[in-house]
């Protein structure tokens, strides 16, 4: 692959059985793009710190909530980690090297530290794709319980789900079964692009936003709209070949889809213009 040597590392991390992703692993290697003297030796070492400094406070009965109150003790208490609600679309909450340094972050990226941490202590938790919050739980059936990296790692029972999830969106919210079900670890990382994605168009930085729509494609080759929007920004950079390519792709896979006629009028322009 003609990638530079981040892209290349990312690229080897996902491209294996998503069990096996090391997802700390593939944050940094993300980061590398945006800082190229980044050691990732250095964060994976410092996560190994963290969590041996845990499983030093663990009590001798280590139950599930007694595990995440010492967590919780050491994380957000001794080392003062918090939810950036300051400057929450600041780019650097979303990298992981950034979050460790600076100990603050966004649901998603706290809940990463997290989840490192745990697994690490031989407590095991997966990512929970709520809408609009991201939150984790321990990885066992029936678990009962979530936990809100964000907010000082606070223990949630699926009623307080519930009533999180009226609170962001400011209106009556049907908690579905769908939104406390775990995410795989290529839609963690896919949901992390996401929100760089979304800072980036949000800048008008169109480098760094195809760098981030680019490496969704390698997490989902298939999804469309990824492919839509990378076609529809290389027309904004002159790149009309691959913006061609890019459209007519998404067309020949949704002709009907809302915006075709849309995307159409744009492949015709592109024809005049090359």
């Amino acid at each position: 692959m003609d990638f530079p040597i981040a892209r290349q590392l990312f690229y080897r991390e996902i491209n294996q059985p998503d069990g096996s992703i090391d997802l700390a692993k593939a944050a940094l290697y993300m980061a590398l793009e945006e800082y190229p003297n980044l050691e990732p030796e250095e964060y994976l070492n410092a996560l190994d710190t963290i969590a041996d400094e845990v499983r030093s406070r663990l009590p001798a009965q280590n139950y599930p909530l007694r595990i995440i109150q010492t967590i919780n003790g050491y994380l957000y208490g001794e080392l003062q980690f918090a939810g950036n609600d300051v400057d929450y679309y600041d780019p650097r909450n979303s990298f992981l090297n950034e979050v460790i340094d600076r100990r603050t972050g966004i649901p998603i990226s706290l809940s990463l530290v997290y989840l490192e941490v745990a697994q690490r202590i031989d407590f095991p938790m997966v990512g929970i794709g709520m809408p609009g919050h991201f939150l984790i739980r321990p990885d066992f059936e029936d678990a009962g319980i979530f936990v809100d990296a964000f907010n000082g790692g606070e223990i949630l029972f699926p009623e307080d789900c519930q009533a999180r999830l009226s609170q962001i969106y400011g209106q009556p919210m049907e908690l579905q079964p769908t939104f406390l079900a775990p995410v795989s670890r290529r839609h963690f990382l896919g949901r992390m692009l996401g929100n760089l994605k979304a800072i980036y168009l949000q800048q008008g930085d169109a480098v760094r936003l195809l760098s981030a729509i680019e490496r969704i494609l390698l997490l989902f080759p298939d999804a469309l709209g990824e492919r839509r929007d990378r076609g529809i920004l290389y027309y904004q950079l002159g790149r009309l070949v691959e913006a061609r390519h890019d459209l007519e792709l998404y067309l020949r896979n949704a002709p009907n889809a809302p915006d075709a006629a849309r995307i159409r009028q744009l492949v015709d322009r592109l024809d005049r213009d090359m």
